[in-house]
């Protein structure tokens, strides 16, 4: 009989510790969305502790195949492809003229159709299923544009080298400097600090202006300070005098070094040649734009225009004060009528005025004939009788009116005062249309015995010996 072995150790975890009655309801009692099913139930604070973590989430296999393609079509296989893992409605191939269904060639093999279980995070990661072998081809081709260039430029050096020791085109861009404008952004447009801010130059209140939105100074023409003279121009010359024609030269420097020129100038190594390749540039420039406009004059003309313009047409700078509304209309300037996009005063037909000039009994027409036909022929004054004399016959104006006094009296007869005497045949003729009749006069003579004789003879239609009486026979 073998030795015992060692005693267990006690299970001491915290699942298996005694339920602690001091612990508030609040935390032992599981939520009711927890599952008791699927939750061990020896830990009564298993809904306190922390879960484990989901397993990290996998991608599908993109294209890989089950097996290989069959030979033949397979009974509820894709019509199309002729996979079995699809139908012809979820395709993706290119749909066929004749489907695999019916033509047996070319049939596709199975995919593999995974169920990829996604987390949270995974479901928005918009990087999730990317192979970073991918971009092994992008890697390789930039390697091949730049044995390309290496090649092109040792080809350049080889048959007439220019500049020695700018064989690296990385190190020639870090190591150019000149005069700061290879220099990072960031630093490049940061201003001077020993510069002066432009709206602190002058606090005129009448000198130019600075506006903020535009980082410039506005209405520099105001006063002939010498806060307008240094922003008179685009930027801000730091000086008067020849600083703005350094600034120009500097200027012309830089760009002849970024256009990659043959002659790249630099203006403290060589500042003659940059002056002198400068005023050439600018001649050469002056000449093209007069040039230009001399093509212009002589193809269309004009020339005497330019000779004879006028002096107001000059755009100059003044003084005057200007403000402007919330419509941006300047205050106290008349209001000018808005001019309409449609033709105005436009007379046709051989009127004098337009259509709509003249009005008469909710018609519109033309005033100079009177005329509510549109597009008409004007007829003048012989057009105005016309319609005149038509008015006169609708509206009856010319038949002959009876005279007040003979309209007076028939009035009066009409109203005259019949007497209210009893015994007055006027009275009488008057009342006889308006009193009630009487009894005797409602019967018309008829006695009573011919009342009676009339009720024994009248035939009833629902008395029973109705049809006795019409044959001669009476009732006693």
């Amino acid at each position: 009989m073998p030795p015992p072995g060692p005693p267990k150790k006690p299970d001491v975890s915290a699942a298996n510790k005694e339920r602690n009655e001091y612990i508030p309801s609040f935390i032992s009692k599981k939520p009711f969305y927890v599952d008791d099913a699927s939750e061990p139930t020896s830990d009564y604070l298993e809904h306190q502790r922390l879960q484990k973590q989901e397993q990290d989430s996998k991608w599908y296999d993109r294209g890989r195949k089950l097996r290989p393609a069959a030979t033949k079509f397979r009974k509820g296989a894709c019509e199309n492809c002729g996979a079995m893992t699809h139908k012809a409605k979820d395709c993706l191939s290119r749909p066929r003229k004749q489907g695999a269904k019916w033509t047996g060639k070319n049939i596709q093999a199975d995919e593999i159709v995974q169920d990829v279980q996604l987390g949270w995070d995974a479901k928005r990661d918009r990087w999730n299923g990317y192979d970073a072998a991918e971009y092994k081809a992008v890697v390789e081709e930039y390697n091949e544009l730049e044995d390309m260039k290496k090649q092109v430029k040792a080809g350049t050096d080889r048959e007439g080298p220019d500049d020695e020791g700018e064989d690296d085109e990385g190190a020639k861009y870090e190591a150019e400097t000149d005069m700061g404008r290879k220099q990072a952004t960031s630093t490049r447009n940061l201003r001077l600090r020993e510069d002066t801010a432009k709206y602190l130059l002058n606090l005129d209140l009448d000198s130019a202006k600075y506006d903020p939105k535009t980082r410039s100074m506005i209405d520099s023409g105001a006063t002939a300070d010498q806060a307008a003279a240094l922003v008179a121009e685009e930027g801000f010359m730091k000086a008067s005098g020849d600083a703005a024609e350094f600034e120009k030269a500097s200027r012309y420097a830089w760009e002849t070094q970024e256009r990659g020129d043959k002659n790249k100038l630099h203006l403290q190594a060589n500042p003659t040649s940059g002056e002198y390749f400068r005023k050439k540039e600018e001649q050469a420039a002056e000449a093209r734009r007069l040039a230009h406009q001399k093509a212009i004059l002589d193809k269309y003309g004009g020339q005497e225009h330019l000779l004879n313009a006028p002096k107001g047409a000059a755009v100059v700078e003044n003084e005057r004060y200007v403000e402007y509304d919330e419509r941006g209309r300047i205050k106290g300037a008349p209001i000018v009528k808005a001019k309409s996009k449609y033709p105005e005063d436009v007379l046709i037909n051989n009127h004098t005025s337009v259509w709509g000039s003249w009005w008469s009994n909710f018609k519109w027409g033309y005033a100079c004939c009177h005329s509510i036909v549109k597009n008409s022929y004007c007829t003048g004054e012989d057009g105005k009788k016309a319609f005149q004399e038509t008015t006169r016959l609708r509206t009856g104006t010319d038949l002959d009116e009876v005279p007040k006094a003979v309209a007076w009296k028939e009035e009066e007869a009409r109203e005259e005062h019949v007497p209210n005497a009893v015994g007055d045949d006027r009275k009488a003729r008057a009342d006889t249309g308006t009193r009630k009749r009487t009894l005797e006069e409602m019967k018309g003579g008829i006695t009573e015995e011919d009342m009676e004789e009339y009720r024994r003879k009248r035939v009833t239609a629902d008395d029973p010996m109705a049809a006795y009486l019409s044959k001669g026979g009476e009732v006693h």
